[in-house]
């Protein structure tokens, strides 16, 4: 019988975070402990850092997955715990879970099996308080604009074009609507249409995650556009005085959190941007600080090759100056009898086509049938691609030894990288070659509303950012019930913002929500905790 998540993870010995923290060169002073096996690293540390070597940074990524998930932070984990037993000095570079997917259907964001990292409780839920922060900065901000209006305070702007939501770390479809400055004739505030998004999808998630530094979080903040006046101009956080007490509120979570997995390599959580409506990828300062501290860096991009890689190619190297060395691509039983082999190189091509060298992990699940793995490898390597059958999940770092060997290989040897799209192209190109090139679409339909969107965008003068693609990640289409690998499809644009904090503009597509729901039987009614604090129906 194959044990829980949450057994294994209760079940593990931790070693002390100082001891971790010496495996990538870092004394006690350097870290700000959190408890016995959690640490802080200042930001400022990576100053300290660049006279050191830059490691090879290895990204993760996945054909379009199933429900479930097809196990990408599993083989993340796996494949850095894979590595450190080959005797290659590594680190990995993850996003930190939101509460929103642990309380609704896919559960945490830790890893799984003898794959995981630790403490797995404490990470999946409150861990260092990062994403409470940046919900507090966002709706300070939010706050903020609001009293600007209610107060009539210069630059007065419209409070029907009021763009900047609020946000919670909870799947929670009754606030995705909602009216605020209700009753009190006026004392209340000034009555409006507002909303919520999940707090992984905000703004001010995605802006701390593409700073370089404090400093720079807190100008980025600066700014965040929370509406227009009546002639169309931008009114920012920085004019309604928000920036300083907001990266106040985030002093801290601007610092990487280093943790342990199970069998101790060190691993850097840190940031949480969904990647089907944000950039799906951790901080860049977690990121950078882990190549400068190992050989080889292990990192993870959301869902599929057409969103969380594609946005890790576009915007997170692009903002960075990263340069990856190979990239991993998850594959599965489950998801290749929904998708099909065509789906898989799709994805490989997706990647080749930035110059990246791509290999298969083939991730086994207990329940899959042996005949029915060995049809898939056979199908896989017929790509022309290396594709090696992993079981990371069971068997820890020892279940892809083969596999960590021959991607080292690879990454030792990368090819030369190239981003999809010039960023002096129009917004409306850069869209279309998305669509076309990732998607495979035949073309984009833009609504008018997303037209006007998309020509004040850039009449203000952000034309030549990076696009960040909002769309299902359930298929290569906008329709998340077209599986495989759909031909004669077009992408339908129906709207866009410009992420000024962040420096990207988010275009929407399809039905696609920035605030998920729960499902009819949410994880969270079968979460508990006995009377000796231990916690039970985590995964």
């Amino acid at each position: 019988m194959m044990r829980s998540d949450i057994d294994i993870a209760q079940s593990s010995m931790m070693r002390p975070i100082s001891e971790i923290a010496e495996k990538i060169g870092l004394k006690s002073a350097d870290i700000i402990p959190y408890g016995h096996h959690i640490a802080k690293v200042p930001v400022s540390l990576l100053k300290c850092l660049e006279e050191n070597p830059c490691g090879r940074l290895i990204m993760v990524t996945a054909m379009t997955p199933t429900s479930r998930g097809e196990g990408k932070t599993t083989t993340t984990i796996g494949l850095g715990q894979a590595l450190s037993k080959i005797g290659k000095k590594a680190m990995i570079a993850i996003r930190e879970p939101s509460l929103g997917p642990c309380m609704g259907v896919k559960g945490g964001a830790a890893g799984g099996g003898f794959s995981q990292v630790l403490p797995m409780e404490e990470i999946n839920l409150h861990f260092t308080g990062d994403l409470h922060a940046i919900t507090a900065a966002n709706n300070l901000l939010a706050a903020l604009a609001d009293n600007h209006l209610h107060q009539k305070n210069a630059p007065p702007f419209d409070s029907r074009d009021v763009i900047f939501r609020r946000a919670i770390d909870m799947n929670d479809r009754s606030l995705r609507q909602i009216m605020v400055g209700c009753g009190g004739k006026g004392s209340n505030g000034v009555l409006r249409e507002d909303g919520f998004e999940i707090t992984a999808a905000s703004e001010v998630m995605a802006t701390l995650c593409l700073a370089s530094d404090l400093a720079d979080l807190k100008m980025r903040l600066g700014q965040i556009i929370v509406g227009y006046d009546e002639l169309g101009k931008p009114v920012t956080a920085l004019d309604v005085g928000a920036p300083g007490a907001m990266a106040a509120l985030l002093k801290h979570a601007i610092n990487p959190n280093l943790v342990q997995t199970i069998e101790g390599t060190p691993v850097f959580v840190h940031g949480g941007p969904f990647a089907n409506i944000a950039h799906g990828c951790n901080t860049l300062v977690a990121t950078r600080m882990a190549l400068r501290m190992a050989d080889y860096v292990v990192t993870e991009a959301g869902f599929g090759a057409d969103l969380g890689a594609e946005k890790f190619f576009d915007i997170k190297c692009r903002a960075g100056g990263l340069v990856p060395s190979a990239a991993v691509l998850v594959v599965t039983y489950r998801a290749w009898q929904l998708h099909g082999i065509k789906n898989i190189a799709k994805h490989v091509e997706n990647i080749r086509q930035f110059g990246v060298s791509p290999i298969i992990s083939i991730n086994k699940f207990l329940d899959d049938p042996a005949d029915g793995l060995a049809r898939l490898e056979k199908e896989c390597v017929s790509l022309g691609v290396p594709a090696i059958m992993t079981d990371f999940r069971e068997k820890g770092g020892d279940g892809g030894l083969d596999f960590a060997e021959k991607l080292a290989s690879l990454a030792d040897k990368p090819g030369k990288f190239n981003y999809l799209y010039d960023i002096e192209a129009t917004l409306e190109a850069k869209i279309t070659t998305i669509s076309t090139k990732i998607y495979g679409a035949d073309n984009v339909v833009i609504t008018p509303d997303a037209k006007r969107d998309l020509k004040r965008i850039t009449n203000l003068g952000f034309g030549n950012y990076p696009v960040c693609m909002a769309k299902t990640p359930a298929s290569l289409t906008d329709n998340p019930k077209k599986p495989g690998r759909p031909e004669g499809f077009s992408i339908t644009v129906r709207g866009a913002k410009v992420s000024a904090g962040a420096g990207f503009v988010v275009v929407y597509t399809g039905d696609v929500m920035t605030m998920p729901g729960l499902p009819k039987d949410p994880a969270a009614c079968h979460i508990d905790i006995d009377e000796t604090g231990k916690i039970s129906g985590l995964f």
